[in-house]
């Protein structure tokens, strides 16, 4: 059985191969570029050229392709822009809300090397939209403007997933609410706690139905491990809202006895709680992503989703 490597790079070829052709090392560079075919004529301070995809840049590595455009067609100019953008990303590939998440996204920020930028098909993004917009909704982002789907192609030449139709159905309806779900690793903690403003350790005063969110208190008690916007007087009376999760299980809700740390952002006048631990003291990745937290860096998620 073909790998995902090569079924998906033999679709692009297959598909495009009469009208380019693909670069055959890092140090290529398009002499021959028809500006007028890449992002509308934009005039960049460097040439075009592909380059390998590093293997920092995790939303991209192992997508099925090992050299990447750059400026990319998100007029990303350097690789260091390329990493701080795409890694906000990285949480909501691992939540799996649609099989051709990767790809749509990679075809952006990390795209095959051709000749001329190929972009992904409209009902790829529309699939994808569908299927992580709840997810994305759970955690206070809305899906951004960048990534409006009408401007995608419809009929063109066009990137799709090997694993994902037009009549592929989404799947971001998840049965656990989405922050109840994290796993306890520290890169997958690392990463939800980049995704939100603050971080706190403490306990769970009551949990209340409200409308189709649950509204979670807090008790008096707490420690801030990362403050972000959270000043003293909203942090006496902090109360959480686990967006459209009146109904999906979250078992850290169900045992009010144990000490929780709790991340969460500010949407509008609300605190959405985005991702909730057991604070458990004999974790070794617990433990490890307290020290490493000391020194991560965090991707701008403020730049991204707008």
């Amino acid at each position: 059985m073909k790998s995902f490597a090569s079924l998906f790079l033999w679709r692009i070829i297959i598909l495009i191969m009469p009208m380019v052709s693909l670069g055959q090392a890092s140090e290529y560079v398009y002499d021959t570029w028809k500006a007028e075919f890449y992002n509308d004529g934009r005039i960049y301070d460097k040439p075009p050229q592909c380059v390998d995809i590093p293997d920092d840049l995790k939303l991209c590595h192992g997508v099925g392709y090992n050299q990447m455009l750059l400026p990319n067609v998100l007029e990303h100019e350097t690789m260091a822009e390329v990493k701080q953008q795409a890694g906000s990303w990285v949480p909501l590939v691992h939540k799996n809300c649609h099989p051709g998440t990767q790809v749509f996204l990679c075809s952006l920020f990390a795209p095959v090397c051709l000749e001329r930028p190929i972009y992904p098909c409209r009902w790829l993004c529309e699939n994808v939209r569908d299927g992580c917009t709840p997810i994305m909704e759970a955690f206070g982002f809305p899906w951004p403007e960048m990534l409006t789907c009408e401007k995608f192609p419809q009929d063109d030449v066009c990137i799709s997933a090997p694993n994902a139709t037009e009549a592929s159905k989404p799947t971001g309806y998840s049965p656990v609410c989405p922050p109840c779900d994290n796993e306890m690793k520290t890169d997958v903690i690392l990463e939800h706690m980049c995704a939100s403003e603050f971080a706190i350790k403490t306990k769970i005063k009551e949990v209340k139905r409200e409308n189709t969110d649950r509204k979670v208190i807090l008790q008096k008690r707490k420690k801030i491990l990362k403050p972000g916007t959270l000043k003293k007087k909203d942090l006496k009376k902090l109360t959480l809202y686990l967006k459209n999760g009146a109904d999906c299980p979250c078992t850290q809700l169900e045992n009010l006895g144990n000490t929780y740390l709790i991340m969460g952002r500010k949407v509008d006048k609300q605190y959405i709680l985005t991702g909730i631990h057991k604070w458990d003291k004999s974790s070794k990745e617990l433990k490890k992503t307290m020290k490493k937290l000391k020194s991560h860096k965090c991707p701008a998620f403020e730049n991204v989703f707008k």
